[in-house]
């Protein structure tokens, strides 16, 4: 258990998770923001090695056309 707010503990630690799987959108989208990009560390808690991890699962699916690069609002500006 975490001793306050700063201090969270890693999810991906705890589970003992090997591998991030970018075709896992369900996890994924718990990473990024509403506005599809991802979120730092500091707000979510985990270490290094998954958040380097993460943001590569997270640009290959991406890539893969399963996740958007950005939201597209209703109010878009210039274009």
């Amino acid at each position: 258990m975490a001793k306050n707010k700063y201090n969270k503990n890693c999810p991906f630690t705890e589970n003992q998770v090997k591998y991030i799987d970018y075709k896992d959108i369900k996890l994924l989208r718990k990473y990024m923001s509403q506005y599809s990009k991802i979120v730092p560390r500091y707000y979510t808690g985990v270490n290094l090695k998954y958040q380097k991890a993460l943001a590569v699962a997270i640009k290959r699916a991406r890539n893969m056309a399963l996740l958007p690069f950005v939201r597209r609002g209703r109010h878009n500006v210039g274009g």
